[in-house]
């Protein structure tokens, strides 16, 4: 109940008009409901959930452009997030272009402005804790929008996924990548099994290495994800990071011929309104009783 203290604001009239104005959708997918919202839930700031099943209350967007960064496919206006993860970015990117020698980083996908489901893409990305930081350098000058949209970044893994393209690997991917993983607010950091092997061949023991997790895709851009902040009791936290730099048998397996080609499976059934936190019916409705009659 703690966690809905904090979201006093959301009286119990507001809750019960929110109720009634979704009861009809409960079996709708939950992406058709996130995925057409276009500002966020003027609420206190909470991440409400886990990272593939939740939803974001005062949510913030990260700007198009800041000292070192640009924020990449704006059609999407998936450039939001909670305040703790705007800050992160607004103080990583200055760190990460000072370890790459880059002009500065290209930031992805964030979250929508309300969280929860995608309409296309991610599972994740859902409390606005998660970004996507792309694996090519920010260019000097500043993108059009149009430029933003359509750029490609560089994937840094060869074609039969065993290692790492030699010709587009650099030790700025790996020292950006060490600055991330540093920070103490991100919990664990997505990259193709490749990249985690290229790093255990020149960073292996290094304590870092523990937050950079084998997953697939991530060819292109990193995932980094951070810790529930402090006091976000409506935020499940993620199980931490195996001991050890992960340099070890469990690496081995995503090489094996079951991890490469793994055999067909349905896609599951997407998450509807009703298998979210309860408290994301207040989210999704914020503002909403403010327009009817």
């Amino acid at each position: 109940m703690k966690g809905l203290e904090r979201l006093g604001h959301w009286t119990a009239g507001v809750f019960l008009v929110a109720l009634c104005s979704v009861a009809k959708a409960e079996d709708v997918p939950a992406k058709q409901l996130f995925g057409h919202a276009t500002h966020a839930a003027a609420l206190v700031p909470e991440p409400i959930g886990y990272y593939s099943k939740g939803c974001l209350a005062g949510a913030q967007a990260l700007p198009a452009d800041g000292p070192h960064w640009q924020a990449m496919r704006p059609s999407r206006k998936r450039n939001w997030g909670h305040p703790a993860l705007i800050s992160f970015l607004e103080r990583f990117a200055p760190a990460g272009a000072q370890a790459s020698g880059w002009p500065g980083l290209l930031i992805g996908d964030m979250a929508q402005p309300r969280g929860g489901p995608m309409l296309t893409g991610h599972a994740s990305h859902q409390l606005g804790l998660d970004a996507d930081i792309w694996f090519r350098p920010m260019p000097v000058e500043r993108m059009t929008t149009s430029e933003r949209d359509n750029l490609s970044s560089v994937s840094l893994v060869r074609a039969d996924r065993l290692d790492i393209e030699h010709g587009t690997w650099t030790p700025a991917h790996a020292a950006v990548l060490q600055a991330a993983a540093s920070d103490a607010a991100v919990q664990r950091i997505f990259v193709n099994p490749a990249i985690k092997k290229a790093l255990c061949a020149s960073e292996k023991g290094a304590a870092w290495l523990r937050k950079i997790r084998p997953e697939y895709g991530h060819d292109y851009h990193f995932h980094v994800r951070l810790h529930c902040p402090p006091g976000a009791t409506l935020c499940q936290a993620q199980d931490p990071t195996p001991e050890g730099d992960g340099c070890d048998a469990s690496l081995d397996w995503w090489f094996t011929q079951e991890a490469l080609h793994p055999k067909p499976a349905l896609p599951p059934a997407p998450l509807t309104l009703a298998k979210l936190p309860p408290a994301c019916v207040a989210v999704l409705n914020a503002g909403m009783e403010k327009r009817r009659p």
